[in-house]
């Protein structure tokens, strides 16, 4: 029974004759019945879902009960039971049996609390039964019937009168008594139009009293009295006030309490959840502020106080060591020089075996496996989920908003006035209706017309699906897809009211009662799918406030596919239905006829959108390599004059530098494609960029110091540009391992898509030193022979007649830094505000550091434009609840046991800190635990299977299947109960093999996450929740220690990188520094000042950009570590060559030595570097994709931007207050300069 308004007046059936009449006068007298026995059926109540027999209109004293009238009794209503030959009552056998049958029905919904449903139970027991019925009630209408040619007066309709204190006491023991397979309350259902949240005591009794609602044969006509009023009570009646039982309560007959999900008065008393940790603070001011603000204070009065000392050391082994990679290098750079065409032919013979690994290539495209770890806990997890529940269902959505509309009022017959959004209206519906039939189209792999039923997720019939069994939830489906059934209406009568009653009421009513499988009002219509599962409300509509259903703002159309493996073939038709879905989808918005405004999305839309925007930008890319490319063809020529422009230029040396960048990347990927270990579109989009930025600095380096090089006497062209290699290849070899090693390092992560990232730059940074070595030597041996020879460039026949100049070519960008910008930066007083400046950036970041958000928002990997940003801002702003969530349980615990399914279940005499039970709790507090809806328990749903007053469970009592199932459809008269209701009210099956079950699950709803914060914080508290069950469930007897309970929903797989992405990152990128630092050390000789020097900024710049990320807005997530990865490999470009060549400079004062190397090789760095890399990057803020326009453009411009003022800036001022000395033994080496190998043969500071 559930909730409605009494219906006194009722027309009679076009095949009944009978005569209602008001009944006056009634006699109201202890010890006397109203009514007894049973007349027959009532006239005026059809399609009912029992026989709605009523009762005779019968004044007369209680009857004395024989044994077996007593036995029934006591059996229906053991509250009336006085004792054996002492009970009297007034009601027959059939009128207790009848009874027994309409209670049986409703109480089907509350024999889950015991006193719920003895209390339900009590008042229809005295008003039907009691000795004393005609004082608590008041027939006020009664009709003739005729039965077996007997005309008597059958009562259809009475008042029945109680106690406001038994009532309120009666509804507070149900109103928490939920329904496990849905998560709601079972007062839901039976309070009609209220549903659960409005019902009210008066409410719920009028419902119970309505003969439309298919359960009560008659009217009944609830008065519920406050104690002390006696004005509206009729002479003689005494309203009931007998003892109802609170939930917490045992009932008489031995029923246990109710279970604290069912009743708040039965839960242990918990503490809340302690409070959230206080921001930290001292003295009231952020904490951390202050003690960054500290610290800087701190550093900058010990910087102002304390100078190094001038102490003098001798660095042989740091000699020793340039020595030897100086002479290896000019050795192996004039073999080079001489052999150029060999050279060439062998590099790309190697370049070509690595490359045609391509044609192995592996890309990764599928979001799971770029950013989850296979041997993750997620994956794992995932995986276990997959293989015992099947993948979960792919999820194709429509979010249909009519802004235009205006609202309306409907004056319904049954629930008053009620307020329509303008997008609840049948020509909105039906629309819609038509929308969601009309994708199908022919399939090349089914060589026919396919459509959903060939794809869908059909719960009810997986094997051989119907359109029909089709999961699809939406608004139509309350009319299971009829277009009959919406346009279906009638005439109803209430209250002596007639009304036509269609759509909108049959809406209300299945809003608030989902699984009915009829309304209350005369269309009688189910609201159950037509695929045979109830379509909650959050599914069907959103953008509602409070449960008010009608003012949704929004109607919601979903279709559940199922999630095929992508070898099966039955994958390709199911992209290919939603390839269709959003091509009609996208016709359709831009058709003129369209009443909707709305958003839409597909599961491939993610995967699509992304693969879209990469392709779209590679043009972008392309543009950017090209300027890289103009830029370092032009700025490596030497213009002396117009007439050698052709000849002096290197628009080929160029081209060779970019090939050799390009080669060593296809190398890098044809050698891990042969090994199988795939790539990506991230590594396509940065290992380029990386590797153009590093080998762009050396080209830059080795060509320039060679145009600043005069060929000495008797000299070849050959052995020159070996000289010039063994003076630079020392640094690029520095940068070159530090980068490698750093990379591989790196791939010591976690995360595929970094792991990968790391392999493949790695590799390409190597291979990318040993063209440069090779390849790029011999090309720049020919171009010199070119040059020599006053050849142009491309057009080589044609020579020109004026000369080389006979002075080495500095440039125009050597002298201005070395006559204006080394003095001006390295002047005492700019020497101290740029180590002030920087410090106080090191100390700001550091603090901004603290503050970085973490995460990716999904609309960030979404290009501008792209119909999923609306989908998102759709899903946000109506949907009312998230993802659903499923807590699933390992093998090994055994569910047969009382004890294992009373630690599961959360019905009566089950563990208060049972599975489900724990859930519910933390859906009370959704802020912290992100739980929308508690989760649902088959093991609750099983015992409710199994309970006699459901009359589910049957066994045959006869014939040759005598104790086999009896199924629903078989008689009722071969069949019995499986189980008798216990006395105690706890019904547990009696299991004699172990249930030891392989996996199951029990979902329940997240709240609506938004943000990648909420989806990491929801998955961190469903794990603590999880593990908090698995340490109660493991207490059970015989159940293994290894078993656990784990939650799991699509979404974990991505947001589980953020719970230890933090420490992971700070891991990788330590272990990156940490190459940095040695081979430093060890290829300036062990010189670890300058390692260290070298290290810090680094380190300096990697946090710098951190804290510029928190300003500019830029998340930290995998995708930022691995341009942070990038940064500290750019960053040993800006900063290495610098503190070697410092570290080597021979030059009296540290101050004289930083002007030297940042006059020589800071214009170098800049030049190759910096404006390697600045316009490229540029380049990207023209991107559509927001992912490159955030991560590319703007983070390596921040990066780049940082590492230049570190490099060019704050490391010169650094190196002349703490740089290392210089040694006798380097000057002994520079004597020695004319006669063998330079130290790094620049010509002093003075005399340049």
């Amino acid at each position: 029974m559930g909730a409605r308004s009494v219906s006194p007046h009722h027309c009679p059936g076009p095949f009944m004759l009978f005569a209602p009449q008001v009944v006056s006068g009634s006699r109201h007298e202890p010890g006397y019945c109203a009514f007894y026995d049973e007349c027959g059926r009532n006239p005026s109540v059809g399609g009912s879902l029992i026989p709605p027999i009523v009762p005779c209109l019968n004044y007369s004293p209680a009857r004395v009960l024989g044994p077996e009238h007593y036995q029934e009794l006591k059996k229906v209503c053991p509250m009336l039971d006085r004792g054996e030959g002492q009970t009297t009552a007034c009601c027959s056998v059939k009128q207790l049996k009848s009874l027994e049958r309409s209670l049986m029905m409703s109480k089907a919904l509350l024999n889950r609390c015991p006193s719920c449903a003895d209390n339900f139970g009590h008042f229809h027991c005295i008003s039907t039964c009691s000795p004393n019925q005609s004082v608590t009630i008041n027939v006020t209408r009664t009709a003739n019937i005729t039965s077996q040619g007997t005309v008597r007066e059958a009562v259809v309709a009475y008042q029945a009168y109680l106690s406001t204190s038994f009532a309120d006491k009666a509804f507070d023991s149900c109103k928490s008594v939920r329904i496990p397979s849905t998560g709601g309350l079972a007062i839901g259902t039976m309070c009609g139009r209220y549903g659960s949240a409005l019902c009210t005591p008066q409410r719920w009794y009028d419902f119970q009293g309505d003969s439309s609602n298919g359960l009560a044969p008659l009217d009944i006509d609830f008065r519920l009295i406050p104690e002390g009023v006696t004005g509206a009570v009729p002479a003689g009646i005494v309203p009931y006030n007998g003892t109802a039982l609170g939930c917490n309560e045992k009932t008489p007959t031995g029923g246990e309490v109710c279970s604290c999900q069912d009743c708040q008065a039965s839960c242990p008393v918990l503490p809340p959840p302690p409070a959230l940790p206080a921001p930290f603070t001292i003295g009231g001011v952020d904490g951390y502020l202050v003690i960054c603000a500290t610290l800087l204070g701190f550093l900058i009065l010990a910087f102002l106080l304390i100078h190094p000392s001038e102490v003098t050391c001798i660095d042989r082994n740091s000699l020793v060591a340039q020595e030897f990679l100086g002479s290896w290098f000019q050795a192996w750079g004039t073999l080079i020089a001489s052999h150029p065409f060999k050279v060439l032919l062998a590099s790309a013979v190697v370049v070509g075996a690595f490359a045609t690994g391509l044609m192995y290539i592996e890309l990764t495209t599928d979001p799971v496996q770029l950013w989850s770890a296979p041997d993750s806990r997620a994956r794992k997890e995932k995986d276990m989920h997959d293989k015992y529940f099947d993948p979960f269902f792919r999820t194709n959505q429509l979010i249909l908003t009519a802004p235009g509309r205006p609202s309306y009022i409907y004056d319904s017959l049954i629930f008053g006035k009620q307020n329509f959004s303008g997008i609840i209206s049948k020509d909105l519906i039906l629309e819609l209706l038509k929308l969601q039939t009309r994708i199908q189209f022919w399939s090349d792999d089914l060589n026919r017309t396919a459509s959903l039923k060939d794809v869908c997720f059909a719960p009810l019939n997986p094997s051989n699906p119907s359109l029909t069994d089709c999961a699809v939830n939406s608004l139509p489906q309350y009319f299971q897809n009829s277009v009959d059934n919406i346009n279906k209406k009638v005439n109803m009568t209430k209250l002596g009211v007639t009304k036509e009653v269609d759509w909108k009421d049959h809406f209300i009513y299945c809003v608030n009662s989902p699984l009915s499988f009829k309304d209350i009002t005369d269309l009688k219509m189910s609201c159950m799918a037509d695929y045979g599962a109830p379509v909650f409300p959050f599914l069907a509509v959103g953008g509602y406030e409070n449960d008010s259903y009608t003012n949704a703002e929004a109607l919601i159309l979903t279709f559940s596919l199922n999630n095929y493996p992508r070898e099966n073939v039955k994958f390709n038709i199911a992209m290919e239905w939603e390839q269709r879905f959003l091509d009609i989808l996208k016709e359709y918005q831009m058709s003129p006829g369209n009443p909707f405004t709305f958003a839409y999305m597909a599961e491939r839309s993610l995967e699509d959108e992304i693969n879209r925007t990469t392709a779209e930008d590679i043009p972008i890319f392309m543009i950017s390599y090209a300027v890289i490319f103009v830029y370092i063809s032009v700025a490596l020529g030497e213009y002396t004059s117009f007439s050698r422009i052709l000849v002096d230029s290197k628009f080929l040396v160029g081209l060779g530098g970019i090939l050799v960048v390009g080669c060593s990347v296809l190398a890098s990927m044809g050698f891990y494609a042969w090994i199988g270990i795939p790539s990506s579109l991230i590594i396509l989009q940065v290992v380029p960029f990386l590797v153009l930025a590093v080998g762009a600095d050396n080209i830059f380096i080795f060509v320039l110091e060679y145009q600043r090089d005069a060929r000495r006497p008797n000299e070849k062209r050959e052995e020159q540009i070996g000289r010039v290699l063994g003076n630079v290849a020392p640094s690029m070899l520095l940068c070159s391992v530090s980068e490698s090693v750093c990379f591989f390092l790196g791939a010591l992560s976690t995360m595929p898509a970094v792991r990968s990232f790391a392999l493949y730059a790695a590799l390409a940074v190597v291979l990318d030193f040993v063209l440069q070595m090779t390849a790029f030597v011999a090309l720049l041996s020919l171009d010199c022979k070119r040059q020599d020879r006053n050849r142009c460039e491309v057009v080589c026949c044609i020579t020109v007649k004026t000369p080389a100049p006979s002075k080495p070519n500095e440039g125009f960008l050597l002298p201005i830094m070395r006559k204006y910008y080394a003095p001006v930066l390295l002047h005492p007083v700019t020497r101290v505000i740029v180590m002030v400046v920087f410090i106080t950036m090191l100390m700001s970041s550091i603090y901004l550091m603290l503050h970085v958000t973490v995460g990716l928002d999904q609309e960030l990997a979404m290009p501008k434009g792209s119909y999923m940003l609306e989908y998102f801002k759709y899903l946000y702003a109506y949907f009312e609840v998230g993802v659903p969530t499923y807590f699933v349980t390992t093998k090994g615990f055994d569910f047969s046991k009382v004890m294992g399914m009373n630690a599961v279940c959360s019905s009566v005499g089950c563990d208060p800190f049972s599975l489900t039970q724990k859930i519910q709790y933390a859906s009370e507090y959704p802020q912290r635990s992100y739980l929308a809806v508690p989760a649902n328990s088959w093991v609750d749903d099983f015992i409710d299977w199994l309970n006699p007053g459901s009359g589910c469970c049957r066994l045959y009592t006869e014939g040759p299947d005598e104790g086999k199932f009896c199924n629903a459809s078989e008689s009722s008269k071969r069949c019995g109960k499986c189980m008798e209701k216990p006395d105690n009210g706890v019904l547990r099956p009696n299991l004699t093999s172990g249930a030891v079950l392989s996996a199951t699950r029990f979902m329940a709803y997240h709240t609506a996450l938004t943000t990648s914060r909420e989806f990491t914080a929801a998955l961190k508290t469903a794990r603590e929740l999880a593990h908090n069950i698995t340490l109660t469930m493991r207490k059970i007897n015989d159940t293994p220690p290894d078993f656990e309970v784990f939650p799991y929903t699509v979404t974990y797989v991505f947001y589980e990188q953020y719970l230890t992405i933090v420490s992971e990152g700070v891991f990788i990128i330590s272990l990156c520094l940490l190459p940095t630092f040695v081979v430093c050390c060890l290829l300036l000789g062990m010189d670890v000042r300058s390692g260290t020097l070298n290290l810090l900024t680094i380190i300096m710049i990697t946090v710098d950009t951190v804290g510029v990320m928190t300003l500019w807005g830029i998340d930290y997530n995998a995708v930022a570590l691995i341009n942070l990865v990038t940064a500290v490999g750019i960053s040993v470009e800006f900063v290495s060559h610098m503190t070697r060549s410092f570290a080597l400079s021979i030059q009296p004062t540290h101050i004289e030595r930083a002007k030297e190397a940042t006059a020589t090789m800071g214009s170098a760095v800049f030049a190759g570097v910096a404006m390697t890399n600045l316009p490229g990057i540029v380049v990207l803020a023209f991107a559509k994709a927001q992912l490159i326009q955030i991560f590319f453009f703007r983070l390596n411009l921040v990066i780049t931007l940082l590492g230049l003022a570190h490099g060019l800036i704050f490391l010169p001022v650094l190196l002349s207050y703490f740089g290392t000395f210089v040694s006798q033994a380097k000057g002994q080496l520079r004597e020695l300069s004319s006669n063998s190998l330079p130290v790094y043969d620049n010509m002093t500071f003075e005399n340049q």
